[in-house]
């Protein structure tokens, strides 16, 4: 069974957490972070603040002018929640213009395919995070399947079974071909939340999104290493060792177990990349573990977590706000 979570060791992350400065999305992964947590006042804080920092065209929790497109959507679900629990009409006011940007004003292609970057048409692996489980929980869940299987069209390599970083949808090629660790991470932890967000009457789209993020995850723990942490770039022992993608799987397994599309066996999962880590028992439960225990020992005395995709360039190890709540995430699944 999952470890039970060490409450010193979570109240120093999110203090931590709450003293870092914030960009769009880290207010998002935040803002989630505290609401699976449960921590209503802390998510209805930050909700407020997301939605002073609105800006005319309805992105929310805008910093810089250069902010993405899909990243100020992920302050999306746990927006609406704090509108529903305290009725604020500025909060309902930032929920509805959220929605039209995201429905009708961000920037997409002929298919309607949200890009991830205002001033290029380029689609980005964080954007199966940041705007399709807000898409579901706003009662969009088609629009949400749409978007994922947009992003998958462009991102996947089939051949590795892993999402690259960039897609220039101008130059039709890749801008980074990368098999970025966090932005896979990005991806199977947005896809874990719309899988748990689709009704009932979807069934047969639910299957569908939950066999390709099965995929996803055997194909990520092949590259597992033994101390349950992977490179930055997952297939290249060139780049650092991570952290937070152990932990962005980790809460995606978690998930996965908790609601049914991942079995506590797997089979042969991990062939795909080194042998010799997660071995022949494919034994998600036991993955997920060894990746949180490895994340644990890398919080300081002060709950920072150390060697994660670092901020603000994301170009060596670091800490991050995104670091911090996926720690946070990743605890919360565990202990339900």
């Amino acid at each position: 069974m999952a470890m039970k979570p060490i409450p010193e060791i979570v109240a120093k992350v999110k203090l931590a957490l709450l003293a870092m400065q914030r960009n769009s999305w880290e207010q998002g992964v935040t803002m989630q972070a505290f609401l699976e947590q449960g921590d209503r006042d802390t998510v209805i804080a930050l909700a407020k603040e997301a939605a002073y920092r609105r800006v005319p065209d309805g992105r929310t929790a805008m910093i810089r002018p250069d902010e993405g497109v899909t990243d100020p959507c992920s302050v999306g679900e746990a927006l609406i929640y704090a509108s529903r629990e305290t009725g604020d009409p500025e909060l309902g006011d930032a929920c509805d213009s959220l929605l039209r940007w995201a429905l009708e004003r961000a920037p997409r292609n002929g298919d309607g395919i949200v890009y991830h970057v205002a001033a290029r048409p380029e689609f980005w692996v964080d954007s199966f995070y940041m705007l399709p489980p807000y898409l579901a929980a706003a009662g969009y869940p088609d629009e949400a399947l749409r978007q994922i299987w947009g992003y998958a069209e462009a991102l996947l390599d089939k051949n590795a079974g892993l999402l690259c970083h960039i897609w220039d949808d101008g130059a039709r090629r890749f801008a980074r071909d990368a098999f970025w660790g966090v932005g896979n991470g990005w991806a199977v932890a947005g896809i874990a939340r719309v899988i748990d967000s689709l009704p009932a009457s979807l069934a047969k789209e639910r299957a569908a999104l939950c066999a390709f993020a099965r995929e996803r995850v055997d194909s990520l723990l092949g590259y597992m290493r033994a101390d349950g942490l992977f490179y930055d770039v997952v297939d290249d022992p060139s780049s650092f060792v991570e952290t937070n993608l152990s932990q962005m799987l980790a809460y995606t397994i978690y998930r996965g177990l908790r609601s049914g599309w991942l079995p506590e066996s797997a089979g042969t999962a991990g062939a795909a990349g080194v042998p010799g880590t997660l071995g022949t028992s494919g034994d998600y439960h036991a993955a997920a573990d060894t990746m949180r225990a490895a994340a644990r020992a890398k919080v300081d005395r002060f709950g920072l977590v150390r060697g994660v995709c670092g901020a603000p360039n994301f170009d060596k190890p670091g800490v991050a706000a995104e670091g911090q709540s996926f720690f946070l995430l990743m605890e919360a699944a565990a202990d339900r």
